[in-house]
């Protein structure tokens, strides 16, 4: 049943469902930046070297990744990350294909939630590691997709105005639970071990899944279509020049994709050996700045609206493909702090923290010019026979860039650390040139004559 054809509990002038979708999410994302916040340590300091002949199919694992030889511990450590944190953006695609045919949003969730607290709880033992990433994959692909989904389904599709600041209260969640997150695990790790804070992980997601269940009545009830469907007339030759277009300007965030989410494997580990940590409190877990970037982004979203606010007042606003090409530049730049805080550090936990928290704030600031943006685009040029399809697309690109990274990243102990960061910064800088290089003719492609916002 469509948004059209319900009726829904208001309050503060959104349906009801969109705060619990927003709750919902908010722990979710809470436990699944806690948990990538260890993940790399956790490898590198604890399990690879100390207990790796308990876990049941890490040997295998091993030998299937090494397809150079044997490799270091930070190699393997950077690999399974990014194998790990692409298949998250991929599975989505199957469980979208899941709830639309089999089992409808609601119940796709739920399981997705199940399946992720089982994953955080298998974390807390060294024997079910490699089950519990396969867990939390699955998992994260039932409820990611899904989730985002039910919260435009709240309201009527021509009240675009009130959708769009229903995803800002769903987005306000995201960005808070992945904040919140590594600081809360990564002080609970500090204290009592790492499988403490997976565990608070764990707990964290039924919180989530007893939220969701609350809202249920305030969420609408879709049912699959099942296979059958009604078999659509084939794209017109300009559709089809659109979606090659469409795709080619997701590929384009492919660099970004690679030299930003590098802060969240091998970031935290140079943290880890090279900033200095302490305070006169004491020693900040390295984790915590898993979620600095994510409070970048907070800090940087209603500056960045007011700033194109006032920039499309004067007709200066860039179009979006030129904000991607900025945020990638952006990310580049954030990269090469690090590398500068580095250049002639010899001792380990000698860089200032300031590098390292500037760094990170701003590749939070470069995420919200280059992704939602690249949304936008998707979202306002795509064929609406083929819209949603390409916004599962748009998720194909974060997927081979995480995989692309952790190899990179298993480089990260075999060179400097200022030579390694200005690798991946300068991932980033070809990405952007090739962005503002062809950004006239992919904005005439897209919006028609190229104007002033290019």
């Amino acid at each position: 049943m469509a948004a059209e054809e319900q009726q829904f509990e208001q309050f503060a002038g959104h349906p009801k469902g969109v705060y619990y979708l927003a709750f919902t999410e908010m722990w979710e994302r809470f436990s699944f930046y806690g948990m990538s916040a260890l993940l790399t340590l956790y490898m590198v300091k604890e399990l690879l070297p100390l207990h790796g002949g308990q876990v049941i199919g890490l040997a295998a694992l091993r030998h299937g990744l090494s397809f150079n030889g044997a490799m270091s511990d930070v190699a393997f450590a950077s690999i399974i990350y990014g194998w790990y944190a692409g298949l998250v953006y991929f599975t989505p695609i199957i469980g979208g294909w899941v709830a639309d045919r089999l089992l409808g949003p609601k119940k796709t969730v739920l399981i997705g939630v199940l399946f992720m607290a089982a994953g955080h709880a298998a974390m807390s033992f060294y024997e079910t590691f490699v089950l519990a990433l396969a867990l939390l994959i699955v998992g994260s692909g039932f409820l990611k997709g899904n989730i985002s989904a039910q919260v435009g389904t709240l309201y009527p599709r021509e009240d675009e105005s009130r959708r769009s600041q229903g995803y800002t209260v769903f987005a306000t969640g995201i960005n808070i639970g992945a904040a919140s997150g590594p600081v809360v695990t990564g002080l609970i790790a500090a204290i009592w071990g790492f499988h403490a804070g997976f565990a608070v992980a764990a707990v964290l997601m039924l919180v989530a899944m007893v939220g969701y269940i609350m809202g249920q009545r305030h969420l609408p009830d879709f049912k699959p279509v099942g296979a059958a469907r009604e078999k659509a007339p084939p794209l017109t030759a300009a559709e089809r020049r659109r979606v090659a277009v469409l795709i080619f300007v997701i590929a384009l965030t492919f660099p970004a994709e690679i030299t930003y989410p590098m802060v969240w494997s091998i970031g935290i580990l140079w943290v880890d050996q090279w900033v200095n940590l302490a305070t006169p409190l004491g020693t900040v877990p390295s984790s915590w700045f898993a979620g600095m970037d994510s409070f970048g982004s907070i800090l940087a979203a209603p500056i960045l609206v007011a700033l194109w606010s006032w920039q499309a007042q004067r007709g200066q606003e860039p179009a979006n493909v030129t904000k991607q090409g900025i945020g990638t530049a952006i990310v580049s730049f954030a990269a090469l702090l690090f590398a500068f805080a580095n250049f002639g550090v010899t001792e380990q936990h000698s860089v200032g923290a300031f590098w390292a928290i500037a760094g990170w704030l701003i590749m939070g600031l470069g995420w919200m010019y280059y992704w939602p943006t690249t949304m936008a685009i998707v979202s306002k040029a795509a064929p609406p026979r083929v819209a949603s399809t390409l916004m599962g697309v748009a998720f194909l690109s974060p997927f081979a860039a995480h995989v692309t990274a952790g190899w990179v990243g298993s480089y990260f102990d075999t060179m400097s650390p200022s030579l390694f960061w200005t690798m991946d910064a300068a991932i980033g800088v070809v990405g952007a040139a090739v962005i503002l290089l062809l950004r006239k003719p992919l904005i005439r492609e897209l919006d028609g004559p190229v104007d002033a916002r290019g």
